[in-house]
C-alpha cells in the first residue's frame, strides 16, 4: 500500500487541499476528492504513488504529470476536465483538477449497451467539441477511449486524463519505446508508424461511436495483440452491418472517422465537428430515435467470460503473443515484440485491454528491467513493464473467482446507478446563452425556445409545451420549465414529462369602444385587461353634461389596442357643480339674468305688479338666497311690473250711489266730500283723481287708493 493510498480524511494537502475520499486508486496514482479551503469548492487531486517518486524513473513520471498539467491548462474547453494547480507534498507530485460529479462513458455502456443514434451523436459532438479545442492548442490526447470520457451529472461530456497527450509537433506514440493507449482505440498509423496525430483521436472517437450504437467494438478478440493487428491489416466495417436500419448518412460519417488511411479521416476534430453539426440538422426525427437491439442475435462473448478471461491474463501475468492461427491469417512480415497486458485503467473490466510494448534491449547488451510490484495507469509512459511469470492453474482458479466477486459488486453498483443514480435520469440541459452564477441555482428562463426544444430533443427529455403572455419575456422565449433550474433530474424510470411555458410577449388589450357610456367606467376597464390605471378623485371634474362618474376625457382614445400594462390616464365627472344662490331681490333683471348664467343655472322670469318695488326689478326668486344649488338647476325669478293702475272711469252727473258702485269695483276706496247742511244727495258735481287718469289700485302701504267725488 502506498503512502497516497493510505492518505487519511481531512489531511491538508499542501496546506490548501483537506481530503474528503479516496475516489479511484491506478497504478501511477490515487484520486481523492478534496476540498480547495482558500477558494472553498470541491477538486479532485490526484498523488502519485511513492513507490514510483522515489523510483528509479522518477523524473518520467513526474513528467507525466507535469505533461498532464501542461496539456488540460493550454486548452479553455467546457468540455475537458480542468487543471487547476500542480505541486508536490511530502516528496509526492500531485494534480488538482476539476471536480466531476458523474460517470464515465464506460458505466453508461455497461448499464445501457447499446445507445440511440440522438444519444450517440450527442456525445461524439461533444467529445469532438473538447477535442478540437485540444488540437487547435496543438495538442493530441492520444488515448480517447470510454474510461476517459466523463458523463457529469448534467449528462455533458468532459475528456480527462491528458497524461498522454502531447504536442503535435512531438507526438509520437511513445518516447520510452512502450506501447500505448488502449488496444481497441488505437488508430492504426499509431501501431504501425509509431505516429500520434489528429486523426488519430478522430479515430478513437469513432470506434467509440461504433461501440455505443452497437453494443460492442468492431473487433471481437480476447487477444488484445490480435485486436492491435486487425486495426492495422482491416478496414473497420461499416456500422450498417451490425445495425440494419440506421440511416446511412449517419453510416457514412462514423465510416469517415474510422477509416485506415489517415488521409481519408477528417484532418482533425474541427473538421469532424461540422461535418457531424451539418449531418444532424439534416437528419428526421425518426433517424435520430434509432437504436440497435442486440437481443436479437447472441454476442460473441458474454461480459462474464470477457471479465473471467481478463481477471485469469491479470492473474497470471500471462505472456500475450501474437498467434496467427487465432487470427485465422498470416502473421504480418514485421510481427511486433513479445507484448504483455497492461494494468486497467481505474479498474476496467471490459473486454478490451490495454498493450504495451516493453523497452528494446539496451546498446549495452543488458536484459530488460523486470516489472514493478505496482503498474502504471493503462498507457503510462512507463519506463518498464512487468516481466511475464509461469502460468498458474492456482492463479487462474483465483483469478476467475475475484473476477465472479467484482462482477457481483459491479451488479450492485450497476443496480443502484439503474434504479437510483445518474442513469436513472437525464439532467435538464444549460441554454445556450444563458449566463449562470457559479455554485447557485441556475432557472431556466428568458432563452430561445426553438433552441432550447433542440436542446431537450438532443437529451431525449419528454416535453408538453404551453404558452402564456408575459410582461417581462420576450414572445417565443421560455418563460419556465418544471423542473425549473439546469441539471434538476428528469426520471427515465417514471417516463416524466418536462412542462415548458413559453411566451406570447406582453398581453394586448383594447379599451372599451363605449367607455364613455359605461357607469363604471373603471370596473369596465379592468374587466378588459387593463391594469394600470392612472385615476384620481384630486384630478376628477365637475360637468354639467357628463354624468357624475363617468368619463370625461381617457387617454389613449376609446377602441384603442395597448399593452395590458400600459397605462391609461382617466378624467371622471364630479357632476355639476354646487353652487350657492345669490342675493337677487332689488337687483334689476339684467343683472338676475347674468348672475345666474354664470353660475350655470337655469333661469326663468316672471313678472308681477308691486307697489313698493320699482318696475324691471326682482320682487322674489324661487330659491332662497344661501342655498345650495348645482350647475343646472332652475331657478325662477320674478321681477316688478311696478304698481297696478287702473284708468279713472268718468263718474261725473251720475247718482253718488252708483259712482261709489263703479269704483269700489276697480278696487279703489271711494270717499264723498258733500257741503255742509245738504241732506240730499242729487249728483255728482266732480271727482278726485280727473277721468281718465291712471291710478295706482294701491298705495305703498297697500291699502285701496282713496277717490274724492263731490256732490252738490
Amino acid at each position: 500500500m502506498s503512502e497516497a493510498q493510505d492518505m487519511p480524511k481531512d489531511r491538508l494537502v499542501d496546506g490548501r487541499y483537506r481530503i474528503v475520499r479516496k475516489i479511484a486508486d491506478g497504478g501511477m496514482a490515487t484520486v481523492y476528492q478534496a476540498v480547495d479551503v482558500r477558494l472553498g469548492r470541491d477538486v479532485a487531486i490526484k498523488i502519485m504513488h511513492q513507490q514510483l517518486a522515489q523510483g528509479p524513473y522518477r523524473e518520467q513520471f513526474i513528467a507525466r504529470f507535469h505533461r498532464e498539467a501542461n496539456a488540460a491548462a493550454s486548452i479553455a474547453s467546457p468540455y475537458i476536465v480542468q487543471v487547476y494547480d500542480s505541486g508536490e507534498h511530502d516528496g509526492l507530485d500531485y494534480l488538482v483538477m476539476e471536480y466531476v460529479k458523474g460517470v464515465n462513458l464506460r458505466a453508461e455502456m455497461q448499464h445501457k449497451r447499446t445507445f440511440s443514434v440522438r444519444e450517440t451523436l450527442r456525445v461524439v459532438s461533444e467529445t469532438l467539441s473538447g477535442l478540437a479545442a485540444a488540437h487547435a492548442a496543438r495538442v493530441v490526447h492520444r488515448d480517447i477511449k470510454p474510461e476517459n470520457i466523463l458523463i457529469n451529472n448534467r449528462g455533458r461530456v468532459q475528456i480527462t486524463d491528458f497524461g498522454l497527450a502531447k504536442a503535435i509537433s512531438q507526438a509520437t506514440l511513445s518516447s520510452t519505446g512502450m506501447l500505448l493507449g488502449t488496444a481497441a482505440y488505437l488508430a492504426p498509423e499509431m501501431i504501425s508508424d509509431n505516429e500520434a496525430l489528429p486523426q488519430g483521436d478522430c479515430y478513437s472517437v469513432g470506434i467509440m461511436a461504433w461501440e455505443m450504437l452497437a453494443g460492442r467494438v468492431p473487433f471481437q478478440t480476447d487477444n488484445p495483440v490480435t485486436m492491435v493487428f486487425k486495426h492495422v491489416n482491416e478496414n473497420v466495417p461499416s456500422i450498417a452491418t451490425v445495425c440494419a436500419g440506421i440511416d446511412p448518412r449517419v453510416a457514412r460519417f462514423i465510416s469517415s472517422l474510422t477509416n485506415r488511411d489517415v488521409a481519408d479521416r477528417p484532418a482533425d476534430a474541427s473538421v469532424a465537428l461540422d461535418r457531424l453539426q451539418k449531418l444532424m440538422r439534416t437528419l428526421p426525427p425518426e433517424a435520430l430515435r434509432y437504436r440497435y437491439d442486440p437481443s436479437a442475435q447472441p454476442q460473441p462473448t458474454t461480459a462474464m467470460s470477457a471479465v473471467a478471461a481478463n481477471a485469469a491474463n491479470a492473474a497470471n501475468s500471462t505472456d500475450i503473443a501474437h498467434d496467427p492461427n487465432a487470427a485465422g491469417r498470416p502473421a504480418p512480415a514485421q510481427p511486433m515484440e513479445r507484448m504483455q497486458s497492461g494494468t486497467a485503467p481505474r479498474g476496467n473490466d471490459d473486454p478490451t485491454s490495454t498493450i504495451a510494448r516493453p523497452p528494446q534491449t539496451p546498446s549495452d547488451g543488458r536484459p530488460p528491467m523486470s516489472g514493478s510490484s505496482a503498474a502504471p495507469f493503462a498507457g503510462d509512459d512507463s519506463p518498464t513493464a512487468m516481466q511475464p511469470q509461469r502460468k498458474s492453474h492456482v492463479g487462474l482458479i483465483v483469478g476467475i473467482v475475484a473476477a465472479i466477486v467484482a462482477v457481483l459488486a459491479a451488479g450492485g453498483t450497476w443496480a443502484w446507478w439503474y434504479y437510483a443514480g445518474p442513469g436513472s435520469y437525464n439532467t435538464m440541459p444549460k441554454p445556450e446563452g444563458l449566463e449562470c452564477e457559479q455554485n447557485a441555482p441556475c432557472r431556466i428562463t428568458g432563452v430561445d425556445w426553438k433552441s432550447y426544444e433542440s436542446a431537450l430533443n438532443v437529451s431525449d427529455i419528454h416535453y408538453e409545451v404551453s404558452r402564456a403572455h408575459s410582461d417581462d419575456v420576450p414572445e417565443g422565449d421560455v418563460i419556465s420549465t418544471d423542473p425549473a433550474y439546469v441539471d434538476a433530474h428528469v426520471s427515465k424510470r417514471h417516463e416524466q414529462t418536462v412542462k415548458v411555458v413559453v411566451s406570447l410577449g406582453i398581453q394586448q388589450v383594447t379599451i372599451p369602444k363605449d367607455i364613455k357610456s359605461s357607469d363604471d367606467p373603471l370596473a369596465a376597464l379592468k374587466r378588459a385587461g387593463i391594469e394600470h390605471i392612472e385615476h384620481s378623485d384630486d384630478t376628477d371634474e365637475w360637468s354639467l353634461d357628463v354624468p357624475q362618474g363617468m368619463v370625461i376625457s381617457i387617454t389613449p382614445e376609446p377602441d384603442t389596442t395597448i399593452a395590458h400594462n400600459e397605462t391609461v390616464d382617466v378624467v371622471l365627472s364630479r357632476g355639476p357643480m354646487p353652487v350657492q344662490m345669490p342675493d337677487l331681490i332689488g337687483q334689476t333683471k339684467d343683472y338676475a339674468q347674468k348672475t345666474l348664467e354664470e353660475d350655470k343655472l337655469e333661469v326663468t322670469f316672471e313678472e308681477e305688479f308691486s307697489d313698493s318695488i320699482p318696475v324691471g326689478q326682482v320682487l322674489y326668486t324661487s330659491q332662497d338666497a344661501g342655498s345650495t344649488l348645482h350647475w343646472g338647476d332652475a331657478v325662477t325669478v320674478t321681477v316688478s311690473k311696478g304698481p297696478e293702475t287702473v284708468k279713472m272711469p268718468d263718474v261725473v252727473g251720475k247718482s253718488p250711489e252708483d259712482a261709489r258702485k263703479e269704483l269700489e269695483a276697480l278696487g279703489l276706496k271711494v270717499k264723498i266730500d258733500k257741503p255742509l247742511g245738504v241732506d240730499v244727495l242729487h249728483r255728482v258735481q266732480g271727482q278726485d283723481p280727473k277721468a281718465g287718469s291712471d291710478v295706482p289700485k294701491r298705495t305703498k302701504d297697500g291699502d285701496p287708493t282713496t277717490v274724492t267725488i263731490r256732490i252738490v
